[in-house]
């Protein structure tokens, strides 16, 4: 994609009209209460207990690293429970990114960069749907992808029935760091038409997310 990618999949900040239900999981009680003194700053965060976290709210879990009971975990929160994920996180391994796209993640912050505009951004992001990650990992995700053998990103079984001209300009847009009401602009549709465009890739080629959609349309060669 050369230079024309972001940094993230999503750098402004658009608040919603609907305060959004937010649990956070952390491994000891000084980081959760931290992140929830920055989270409770912001009217649109709607802190609640992790037992009374719904479908369509946003999990932000903290961590070190990842072992595999935090992948269960999030495996259990995106794919059981219908949450959007943030992941903050110190560190990751070369072998995880791709795994932690396929859980479902769209969002990550790395943790020296945890303030709490920028534990917003993500969360809004995870939220609407749209991908948030470090300029460097988008680095190591193309990296990655690039070194897959065609048909290992996205369904088992070979490739995919492939991608319709509207699908990949959406996904070049995606890739660029444009959001749904930016790509619906540039391309003169209305934002529910690109939601439905993004919805309809991510189900029929068995995608979990705006990341991972990119990341299967770097591998096939529909974007550059």
């Amino acid at each position: 994609m050369g230079g024309q990618l972001r940094g993230s999949f999503r750098t402004a900040v658009a608040e919603p009209a609907k305060r959004i239900p937010v649990v956070v999981h952390a491994p000891d009680p000084i980081s959760r209460e931290g992140t929830i003194s920055q989270l409770r700053q912001h009217p649109v965060i709607d802190l609640v207990d992790e037992a009374d976290a719904q479908g369509g709210g946003v999990a932000v879990l903290l961590t070190e690293t990842l072992d595999e009971t935090m992948f269960s975990w999030l495996r259990r929160l995106v794919r059981s429970d219908g949450l959007h994920a943030v992941l903050v996180v110190s560190l990751i391994r070369e072998a995880e990114l791709l795994d932690i796209i396929e859980c479902g993640v769209g969002a990550i912050v790395w943790r020296r960069e945890a303030t709490g505009q920028r534990l917003l951004q993500a969360v809004l992001a995870a939220h609407r749907g749209d991908g948030d990650l470090p300029s460097d990992l988008l680095g190591r995700l193309i990296s990655q992808v690039g070194s897959l053998r065609p048909g290992t990103v996205g369904a088992p079984g070979g490739r995919p029935s492939g991608l319709n001209q509207r699908e990949v300009d959406a996904l070049r847009l995606v890739a660029e760091g444009m959001d749904t009401g930016e790509i619906a602009r540039k391309l003169a549709y209305s934002e529910r038409t690109v939601k439905n465009i993004m919805q309809g890739l991510t189900t029929r080629l068995n995608l979990r997310n705006r990341a991972h959609a990119v990341a299967y349309a770097l591998r096939e060669g529909y974007i550059s």
